[in-house]
């Protein structure tokens, strides 16, 4: 890819983080984009990754993989600007910490190459809030035994999403105690599938959490803790408390995640008498190629024909859809043979959700 198409996928995720958030991504995207338009040190450490789409997220891989330098203490002056290693940004002095940003760029270009090659996996908590609401819906009795299968799990954070704390104006459900506050999770008024649903479950009863990825994480290993905490937006201080409650969780609540396709993963489900079975996944559709992505659609399908009575399967779903004219991060549920609903949309990282038509 040209360096200004390149330049240019920067400066359109600059735009993106700014819009959602986190100014200092937004400032540093900016100069990152200009940097490699006229060939200084960001250009130098991108050469021969400019071919990767903007689905695969090249500049969220190379911020982070200088997030985890300041994490680590490889890069004390810019960590001065990140809230997440106690620094602070002020979006008054945008470029303040971009001396510090291209000097670590600079001085650690192996590094930066090597996390260059991984793809970025946030495995964002605040998408649990989705999962669950769909999960409140789709179960149709109380204490009914659930198997939960998760697609593109990266360190299988949600699969532990029933031991977190949901909290809303007019509802609230899990524990008041967990490690992870989810707050506020709903605007406007509940919908009352929802009402329902948290009137139906005072607690969920999983019985097994198994998900798939290409390249799992192991959330209970250094290297593992340290990818998922570079790749928080780190002036998302709610983000970072939220990914660091999950991982405390994670050392007490088994799931297993294996690294596998998705349709692979789920040629080998099946349905139980008894239970319940969930497949969900959350924004990692466009990883999956449209060929791979046909034989998961076939996979899923074969459980929905297979669900009976006393064997039940559902498929929830937190993707990007077109609605309209516009972009939206939407829950769907499919339960069972019956067509898919759309329920709810939300903000990309999960917080908070909302009913169609109130936008």
């Amino acid at each position: 890819m040209p360096r200004d198409q390149v330049a240019l996928v920067f400066s359109k995720q600059a735009v993106a983080c700014a819009r959602l958030g986190s100014p200092l991504y937004g400032a540093l995207l900016e100069r990152v984009a200009r940097d490699i338009r006229e060939g200084g040190p960001c250009a130098d450490v991108l050469d021969g990754y400019g071919d990767l789409g903007e689905a695969d997220g090249l500049p969220l891989r190379l911020m982070g993989a200088v997030h985890a330098l300041v994490l680590t203490g490889r890069a004390p002056e810019l960590a001065e600007h990140y809230p997440s290693a106690g620094g602070v940004f002020d979006p008054g002095r945008p470029d303040a910490g971009w001396s510090a940003f291209l000097a670590t760029v600079t001085a650690e270009p192996g590094w930066v190459r090597e996390w260059l090659g991984r793809p970025p996996q946030t495995n964002e908590v605040g998408r649990a809030v989705l999962l669950l609401a769909g999960l409140l819906y789709a179960i149709p009795t109380a204490a009914l035994p659930v198997r939960l299968f998760e697609l593109g799990s990266s360190a299988g954070l949600n699969l532990r999403a029933e031991q977190f704390r949901y909290q809303a104006p007019d509802f609230s459900w899990g524990n008041p105690d967990s490690a992870v506050q989810l707050d506020p999770v709903w605007k406007g008024e509940t919908p009352g599938w929802l009402t329902e649903g948290v009137r139906r479950h005072q607690a969920l009863r999983i019985v097994e959490r198994r998900g798939c990825d290409l390249t799992p994480i192991d959330p209970l290993s250094p290297d593992g803790a340290l990818a998922l905490r570079a790749y928080v937006w780190p002036d998302q201080t709610a983000r970072v408390r939220r990914l660091d409650g999950a991982l405390r969780i994670a050392a007490k609540v088994p799931a297993t995640v294996g690294a596998a396709g998705a349709a692979e993963f789920l040629s080998g489900v099946r349905l139980e008498s008894g239970t319940m079975t969930v497949v969900w996944h959350s924004v990692m559709r466009q990883y999956v190629p449209d060929a791979e992505w046909a034989l998961v659609e076939r996979e899923l399908e074969r459980l929905a024909e297979a669900s009976t009575a006393d064997a039940g399967f559902a498929c929830l779903s937190f993707e990007p859809r077109t609605v309209g004219e516009l972009k939206r991060f939407a829950l769907s549920a499919r339960l069972g043979r019956a067509p898919e609903e759309f329920l709810a949309f939300a903000a990309p990282h999960g917080l908070p959700a909302w009913s169609p038509g109130q936008d």
